[in-house]
C-alpha cells in the first residue's frame, strides 16, 4: 500500500506519538500547541542546526541540513536534521558529487537521552523514508542530545523497524478517525507544555455511565 501526498503525516509526529498518543493527537488532528521553556529552547536549538543553503565537505563525508525527506510506504513527509552522506562503493551517485555515497541520518535533541525510546523510533522512521528514496539499505543512525553533547548509536533492528510501523498505522487510523485517546496520568505529564489542554487528571474520574451502573448494580 502507498499514501497519496495529501495523506502524508508529520514524521515529527512519529516522536510524538510513541511518547505519548494523546500529545500526538492533540498536536496534530486537534492543533493545540503551548510554548513552555523547552520547546523554545528545543526551537532556537534546532534554527542552529538547520541550514538547507549548506553543504559542508569533509573529506570522504558530505553534510546536509534541514533535508526534506517522505516515504509513500510509510505516508510521512518532513525533514532531517542532518544527513550525513559517506563516500562508499555500497552507495549511489550523489548529484553534483563524484563517487558513491550512503546516507546516515542524525537527528538533533536539545536535552539529553529519554527514558523512552521515542527519539529512536522517530530517527529510524527518518531513516526508512531514505532507503526509499535513495533504494539502499541502512544499518545504523544517530541521535545528538545538546545538554551533554554526546551522539548516540542507534542500531536499524527488525523490532525497531517494525514499531515505526505499527506506530504510523494507528497513527493513521486515528487520524482519518479524528480521534484523540485517553491516557493515564504519568510523572512526565507535568513537564509537558499541553498539561493544561490534555487535563490528565480528569480523566481519571469515574464517568456518569459507569457510576450510574455501579449504583444501579449494587442495588
Amino acid at each position: 500500500m502507498e499514501y497519496e501526498e495529501d495523506d502524508f503525516l508529520q514524521l515529527s509526529g512519529v516522536q510524538h506519538f510513541v511518547f505519548c498518543r494523546r500529545q500526538w493527537a492533540l498536536i496534530h488532528i486537534e492543533n493545540q500547541w503551548r510554548e513552555n521553556a523547552k520547546t523554545v529552547d528545543g526551537a532556537f536549538f534546532h534554527q542552529r542546526v538547520h541550514d538547507e543553503t549548506s553543504r559542508e565537505r569533509r573529506g570522504n563525508l558530505i553534510i546536509d541540513r534541514g533535508v526534506s525527506i517522505h516515504s509513500r510506504a510509510l505516508g510521512l513527509s518532513g525533514q532531517c536534521d542532518v544527513i550525513e552522506f559517506h563516500k562508499t562503493e555500497a552507495g549511489f551517485p550523489l548529484r553534483g558529487e563524484m563517487g558513491k555515497w550512503l546516507p546516515y541520518p542524525v537527528e538533533y535533541k536539545r536535552g539529553r537521552a529519554k527514558i523512552t525510546h521515542c527519539d529512536e523510533v522517530q530517527v529510524c522512521a527518518q531513516a526508512m523514508c531514505l532507503e526509499e528514496m535513495y533504494a539502499c539499505n541502512l544499518k545504523e543512525a544517530a541521535l545528538f542530545y545538546g545538554e551533554n553533547r554526546r551522539r548516540q548509536l542507534v542500531e536499524l533492528s527488525e523490532q525497531l523497524r517494525d514499531e515505526v510501523i505499527s506506530a504510523v498505522e494507528e497513527m493513521h487510523d486515528l487520524y482519518k478517525k479524528n480521534y484523540t485517546p485517553k491516557v493515564k496520568k504519568k510523572k512526565c505529564c507535568y513537564a509537558c507544555s499541553l498539561h493544561e489542554n490534555c487535563m490528565p487528571e480528569l480523566q481519571e474520574k469515574e464517568s456518569v455511565g459507569t457510576y450510574l451502573t455501579r449504583i444501579c448494580g449494587d442495588n
